[in-house]
């Protein structure tokens, strides 16, 4: 492999430390980037992450923008733009209603609040230089928005074969900008046994289909049937067969899992699709990120000894606490 992914860090509580040593190591092995999910504080993780790293770029993958005010945000994201010196990306959503009502917060309408939100932001008064706003996107207008007034797009569950259409959106010369952040989070599970990894994968997933924006845009992917049966389960109540309506192709199309040699394939394959900056989001078949990473959650030392080596090819292999996320036999 000639080209790495970024990662995706989540900082979970009672192992906030341990999660910025693995940072540190993360960016030891020459992956280009960091970004923290809406899972947990993620600026908190990215400003630990910019003081305690000097390279990696890091970024929030993504910020619901209805949490907090815009000269909040604005705020936070200068300071970090500076601190980082210019290696922070700050990547916000609409997020979802089910999500937004549990804390109480009724959204407008998604194209109308990102923009109004990002002119809120770049008009608040002596914060300093911000740094590049990357829009979260799943469909075609807040594609274009992202062109029009972002520093970037970034996908969570893209699907794969749909790229070509998607980013159809941008003309060549946003596509060729360097400073135009094209990345997309996909469920990761690498393990030798690749029906257990696949499991892992679909159940990461599975919650995502519950969700209406999700179901349209995995329609307008090609995957139709497998909505409208979530749609039917749903309607029935029977949210146990939601997992079952979910093929391997769709599967296939927006998750990696399998092998290290599989992984490894499925990552040039992203690259190949047009994503500029792939996030892997790693899970494990016994455990989480901690132990997907190759770092036992208990054990004494640090994770950062055994991040994602298996992916890397220069130097020796590192001796990984976790074979599914460190195999080398590939």
């Amino acid at each position: 492999m000639t080209q790495l992914p970024a990662v995706s860090l989540a900082a979970v509580p009672g192992r906030r430390l341990r999660t910025i040593e693995l940072a540190q190591e993360i960016e030891r092995r020459g992956f280009p980037g960091i970004f923290g999910p809406s899972l947990g504080d993620s600026l908190s993780l990215c400003n630990a992450i910019a003081l305690n790293t000097t390279d990696v770029m890091i970024g929030t993958s993504i910020t619901p923008i209805y949490t907090r005010n815009a000269t909040d945000f604005a705020q936070t994201a200068a300071f970090l733009h500076e601190v980082s010196e210019g290696r922070f990306r700050f990547g916000v959503g609409v997020s979802h209603a089910p999500a937004l009502n549990r804390m109480g917060i009724t959204a407008g309408k998604p194209l109308s609040d990102m923009r109004q939100f990002v002119e809120d932001m770049q008009a608040v008064p002596r914060v300093g230089d911000l740094p590049p706003i990357v829009l979260a996107t799943l469909r075609d207008k807040m594609i274009q928005l992202a062109q029009e007034i972002g520093g970037g797009m970034v996908f969570a569950n893209g699907a794969r074969s749909h790229m070509a259409h998607s980013l159809g959106n941008l003309s060549d010369e946003t596509k060729a900008r360097d400073d135009f952040f094209i990345g997309n989070m996909i469920p990761t599970c690498v393990s030798d046994d690749k029906e257990a990894a696949a499991a892992v994968c679909r159940k990461t997933l599975t919650s995502y289909a519950f969700l209406p924006n999700y179901r349209n845009y995995w329609k307008e992917a090609g995957f139709e049937e497998e909505m409208n049966g979530v749609e039917a389960a749903i309607a029935e109540k029977d949210y146990d067969r939601v997992p079952e309506c979910l093929s391997d192709r769709w599967l296939a199309d927006t998750t990696l899992f399998g092998s290290a040699s599989d992984v490894r394939q499925g990552i040039e394959a992203w690259f190949d699709a047009g994503i500029k900056t792939p996030i892997i989001v790693p899970s494990a078949v016994a455990g989480g990120q901690l132990q997907a990473m190759g770092g036992s959650s208990g054990a004494a030392g640090t994770p950062a000894a055994a991040s994602a080596a298996w992916l890397h090819r220069r130097g020796t292999p590192l001796n990984l606490a976790n074979s599914s996320w460190g195999s080398t036999t590939a």
